[in-house]
């Protein structure tokens, strides 16, 4: 399959992972409608932010809407649904949000889709599903655990999506990317949380647990990765890990981000950054066999280099102005 002239929707195109993808995809040819999350401001989030943006149809609206999303599905040949609600500490506070949006909503896209005959549905989970490690590397097989209300939707979303497959024949690919960083992504996160409030000349920070291991993957990689099982047929009907098998402790983490950054910051512990005890997951490392074997796909960037291309985003002026560095983002 080829991506030129491809008429292709994005969920969630004015986030952090989907407007990188948007980028992508217009490099590549694509005739590219990018989904806005409907608000009053007329704000089409990061979509604001790309020198592409002439180049695409911007949509406002809500996957919540099961009428929207059949309109919103015509006439398209392929779909990354990317729309979610991700922060894991609001899902503690309104999980019924999460239900709504992230299960009910792919139900309204993958409806949609299937009734407007679209060729391929990209449908992204997260390894947060997987909770903490029972073995590593992390491969497709390992059980499920719902260790917060966010990764128990989004395991539904992803049966849901995976059921459209089994029964109607819908051609979905079930895309599992492990953590993925970079330039445009939400404060809630770790690794901007830190380089913003370096950056900002803060002098000590306060953190959760760090001893927690992560698989980070900078995002254009990621992007590559939901690229790469898009051209793929041997994907269709398949979940695929998209992560790049090195684990790393978020403490080791910050400590790079402290050396790239010539930084003494001091961390430390804040009890409100905390998980509930039996929620952390303390484990994630990626085996990404099967996603190497189906496309060929394999990551192209070290931690090291990610993180030096997402600290100089993040130190100019006009990109740090848009975060508060000063508020705990739930």
């Amino acid at each position: 399959m080829k991506l030129k002239n491809k008429k292709i929707l994005v969920t969630g195109a004015d986030g952090f992972i989907g407007s990188h993808l948007v980028e992508m995809l217009v490099e590549s040819g694509a005739k590219v409608k990018a989904l806005s999350y409907y608000n009053s401001f007329n704000d089409w989030g990061w979509l604001e932010a790309l020198g592409c943006l002439d180049d695409i149809e911007v949509v406002s609206g809500d996957i919540r809407d099961p009428h929207f999303c059949r309109e919103i599905t015509k006439q398209v040949d392929i779909i990354f649904h990317l729309a979610a609600l991700i922060a894991i500490p609001y899902s503690y506070v309104a999980p019924d949000s999460y239900v709504d949006t992230n299960v009910k909503g792919t139900l309204n896209i993958c409806q949609g889709a299937k009734e407007n005959g679209c060729e391929r549905l990209i449908h992204t989970s997260t390894s947060e599903v997987y909770g903490t490690a029972q073995y590593v590397p992390i491969d497709e097989k390992h059980p499920l655990q719902p260790q917060s209300p966010y990764s128990a939707s989004k395991i539904g979303a992803d049966h849901m999506a995976l059921s459209f497959y089994l029964s109607f024949g819908l051609p979905v690919t079930i895309a599992r990317p492990f953590n993925t960083f970079g330039p445009r992504q939400s404060a809630r996160a770790v690794i901007p949380t830190i380089i913003g409030q370096i950056a900002k000349g803060k002098k000590q920070i306060k953190l959760g647990d760090v001893s927690p291991t992560r698989d980070f993957n900078y995002v254009k990689d990621t992007c590559k990765g939901f690229i790469a099982l898009t051209l793929s047929d041997k994907t269709i009907g398949e979940v695929v890990n998209i992560g790049s098998g090195v684990e790393i402790s978020v403490a080791d983490t910050l400590d790079l981000i402290k050396q790239i950054m010539n930084s003494d910051v001091e961390f430390i512990m804040d009890d409100q950054r905390l998980r509930p005890k039996n929620s952390e997951v303390f484990r994630l490392c990626c085996d990404n066999t099967k996603i190497r074997q189906l496309t060929g796909f394999t990551p192209q960037y070290s931690l090291a280099q990610g993180l030096k291309q997402t600290i100089d985003w993040f130190v100019d002026p006009n990109n740090l102005s848009r975060y508060k560095t000063d508020i705990y983002n739930v």
